[in-house]
Parts: structure tokens; sequence; C-alpha cells
């Protein structure tokens, strides 16, 4: 198959939680998306999602983990992390480096905190230790176009606040038609993970984060902030910090460079 790309999923319980994988290398290379897995999971999308992580190919196994089908209501930060874990046990992922961008970084933290055996090392993409005011603000008007059954607000106000300028130029054009694309039969999951991620806060917690931490912002982010960014670093030891000037909240959608330094950091001795 293209890159080795698989779809698969686990089973929890009374539930499933999908995921796929892509590449061949013997390490493994854990990716954990963000809200967005709240409208969409990743099933069935291997060779869709496989490109941008080519460069891993040949030394890592990647999979990337949507959160489990059936979540119940109160289901917390917390609770994916535990559920994330277990995921990786019955798939015999006894360590891997773990990457998470925005709500699937917040998931990373719990996982390295209290799984600090099973992330040799971690990448914390766009994301915070807690739900800031901007989160607040930001998780808020997408909750409330959710309500509406507004789809097409819900897109247009992730893409605004996710893009820098240069990218929303071209992105504008598709707006009249964002309406009718991946619009959920009823946004349960996604309040599930919003609600989770306005009642996150694992600020107190952050220095029982031991493995080497790389921590990745943009400092026109206007979904978490990049004062996350700065408080992570401050709360996680001896933890590294970028910061992207000029770019937001999809940085690691925009910068060119960003999988290889996400990269090099992993490989780094």
């Amino acid at each position: 198959m293209f890159w080795n790309a698989k779809n698969a999923e686990v089973d929890l319980g009374d539930t499933k939680m999908s995921y796929v994988s892509f590449g061949s290398g013997e390490k493994t290379l854990i990716l954990i998306p963000g809200l967005s897995d709240g409208l969409t999971t990743v099933r069935g999308k291997a060779l869709v999602l496989a490109g941008p992580y080519k460069l891993f190919f040949d030394k890592y196994t990647v999979y990337m983990f949507s959160r489990k089908d059936r979540m119940p209501e109160g289901y917390s930060i917390r609770n994916m992390a535990e559920d994330q874990a277990t995921a990786m046990e019955i798939l015999g992922i006894r360590k891997a480096c773990v990457m998470g961008v925005s709500e699937g970084g917040m998931i990373a933290q719990y996982l390295a905190i209290d799984h600090p055996e099973m992330v040799e090392k971690l990448v914390l993409s766009v994301t915070a230790p807690g739900a800031n005011d901007v989160i607040k603000e930001s998780v808020g008007r997408y909750l409330e176009c959710a309500k509406r059954g507004d789809h097409k607000s819900l897109m247009i106000a992730t893409a605004e606040d996710s893009y820098s300028p240069s990218r929303l130029k071209s992105y504008r054009k598709i707006y009249p038609i964002l309406g009718m694309i991946g619009k959920p039969s009823d946004y349960g999951r996604f309040f599930i993970n919003c609600n989770a991620i306005l009642k996150f806060d694992a600020t107190d917690e952050l220095d029982k984060i031991k493995c080497p931490t790389l921590i990745i912002g943009g400092d026109e982010d206007k979904t978490v902030g990049v004062q996350g960014s700065y408080d992570l670093h401050q709360k996680i030891p001896e933890s590294e910090l970028f910061i992207y000037p000029g770019l937001g909240h999809a940085a690691y959608e925009e910068a060119k460079d960003f999988n290889k330094r996400v990269y090099d950091f992993i490989e780094r001795a």
C-alpha cells in the first residue's frame, strides 16, 4: 500500500477508537489532532493524511489517533489521555515520541504526566496548559455556531482564527461553499470536545513532565494565544520553545519547516 498507509481501529470496551498509520520505521511517532476531530475523525483517511509526514517514514511508523467514537457527557481531556494510553497498550506501543496539536497537545500533556513511561519525547504545538481567556473566547464562539447548526460560520470562524493573512487571501475564495463541506449529522461529539477544552487545566502538574519537550507556537495565534506556549515553556522543566513569527494557530500547516523541526528534535540524541 502507498507509504504503507493503513486504516484501522482499536476496541475500547463498548466503543472503538479509529486510527491511521503510515511509514515502516522501527521507531514510533504518535500524532494527536486538535478540535477538528470533534467534527470528523481520521477514519478511512490514511492516504489523505500521510503526505505531510513522509520525512518520518524510513525511521518511524507514524500513528494518528482520533478520540473514541462514543464519548460520555463530561468526558475530560484527562479521560482522553487515559484512553490514548489504553489504545497504545493494546497495539503494543510501549514507548513513543508524541506530538499533540491544539486540543491534541492538551491530551499529550496528560499522557506525559500520567504515563511518563510511555512518552520518550514530547512535542506540544499551538496549545496551552489551560483554558485561558483567548481559548474561552474562541471556543465559545465555535460552540455558539455549532449550537445554531451554522456550519458555514463555524468553518469561517476557525479559518479566520487559524491562518495567516496571505493564506486567507486564497482560502476566502471557498467561503461560499464551506457550509456544504464536512457538516456532521449532529454536533454532539464537537460539544463534548469543546467542553473538555474549556474545563482543562494542567498548569499545576506540568513539572511532572520529565521527558525532552519541544513547544511550538505562532505569535499571531487567535485560537489559543501565543502566551500559552510561553506558559508551557516556563512550567515544563528544561523544555525548548520556538515561536513562528507572523503565523497563527495553523503554524503546523503553514510553516514549511515545521515537520523538519519536529523530526530534528525527536532524532536528536
